[in-house]
C-alpha cells in the first residue's frame, strides 16, 4: 500500500563531485535487498561524514534508505530515518517547503505501515493544510491527504472527526471510483458510531454504481454486495439481508471459476445461513450446509 517518494528528481541535485560515492544500491543487479540497504547505509554516512546531517545529499541518501527499510520490512527502522530525515529537512529547507512535503509524506505512509494511525493523522493534517492553501481543496493531491486523514482518524478511533473528512472528500474528488472507495470508508465509520442506516446507504451507493459499472458478477461488486448483507444484519434488518446475501451468494456461484469469487462465496453461503436461523428459518439454513 505505502508509496515512498524519492528527492533524488525532485531536488533537482547534480551528479555527484569527482570523489564522492556514486553507488547505487539500487542500480546494482545481484544484489540482495538487505545488501542494497547496507550499500545505502554507507553512502548515508559517507555524506553525514562529509556534508553533515542537513545537507540536501545526505537528507536525499536517509530519505532513500529510509525507503528501502521501508520497502524490505524493516519499519521501525524505517520510521526513525524518515523521523531524522524530516528534521534535517525542516532544517534546511523550512517546515513549509515543498521537499520537507515530501518526506513528511513518506513518515505518514511509514507510521501507518506501523501501525501508528494516530501519528500518521498528525502529519496528515499537516499535509492537508499546505495543500488546501497552496493547491485548493478539490485538487487531486488535497483529495488524497483528507482521504488518508479520513482513514487514519477511523483506524486512530476519531470516528466524528473520519467522518467529516470522508463527506468532504466524497464532495471534492473528481474520480468516480475514488468516491466509491471514500463511501466505503465511510460506511465503516458510521457503522462504529451506530450510525448504521447512515452506513447501509453509502453501501447501496456503491453497489449500484459498481453494478452499472461492473456487473453484477464481477468480484469487487459481490465484496460490496456481501458487506451490505452484513451490515443489514447488524442493524437488525434481517429480511434484507436474507435477499442481499441470497442474491449475492447466486450471483458467486454463477461466478466462481474465479477463485476469490469462490472463497467469498462460501463466506455469502455462511452469513446467509446465520440470517436465515437468525429470522427462525433454520430448515432454510441447514441446507446451505
Amino acid at each position: 500500500m505505502a508509496f515512498w517518494r524519492s528527492l533524488l528528481n525532485r531536488a533537482g541535485f547534480a551528479p555527484a563531485e569527482p570523489g564522492t560515492s556514486t553507488r547505487s544500491a539500487d542500480g546494482e543487479h545481484g544484489r540482495t535487498p538487505a545488501l542494497r540497504a547496507a550499500a545505502l547505509e554507507q553512502i548515508l554516512q559517507e555524506h553525514v561524514a562529509a556534508l553533515g546531517s542537513d545537507h540536501p545529499r545526505t537528507i536525499t541518501s536517509r530519505n532513500n534508505l529510509a525507503s528501502k527499510y521501508a520497502q524490505i520490512g524493516r519499519r521501525e527502522a524505517a520510521v526513525a530515518q524518515f523521523e531524522q530525515a524530516l528534521l534535517d529537512a525542516a532544517v534546511h529547507y523550512g517546515e513549509d517547503h515543498g521537499q520537507t512535503d515530501v518526506i513528511r509524506e513518506n513518515l505518514a505512509w511509514s507510521y501507518e505501515d506501523s501501525g501508528r494511525h494516530a501519528d500518521a493523522a498528525e502529519q496528515w493534517e499537516t499535509l492537508l493544510k499546505r495543500r488546501d492553501e497552496h493547491l485548493g481543496p478539490v485538487a487531486g493531491d488535497t483529495v488524497a491527504a483528507r482521504s488518508r486523514l479520513a482513514i487514519n482518524y477511523r483506524k486512530s478511533g476519531r470516528y466524528d472527526a473520519a467522518i467529516a473528512h470522508y463527506e468532504k472528500a466524497i464532495e471534492d474528488a473528481g474520480v468516480p471510483e475514488a468516491r466509491e472507495d471514500l463511501r466505503l470508508g465511510l460506511s465503516l465509520a458510521c457503522a462504529s458510531v451506530g450510525r448504521d442506516e447512515d452506513g447501509i446507504q453509502q453501501l447501496r451507493m456503491v453497489l449500484a454504481q459498481r453494478r452499472r459499472r461492473l456487473g453484477a458478477r464481477h468480484l469487487d461488486h459481490l465484496l460490496v454486495q456481501h458487506r451490505l448483507g452484513r451490515a443489514y444484519t447488524q442493524a437488525g434488518r434481517l429480511e434484507d439481508a436474507v435477499e442481499t446475501l441470497r442474491t449475492a451468494y447466486f450471483n458467486g456461484l454463477s461466478a466462481a471459476g474465479d477463485p476469490d469469487i469462490r472463497m467469498l462465496t462460501l463466506r455469502m453461503r455462511r452469513d446467509l445461513a446465520g440470517a436465515l436461523s437468525a429470522l427462525g428459518r433454520h430448515r432454510e439454513a441447514a441446507a446451505l450446509f
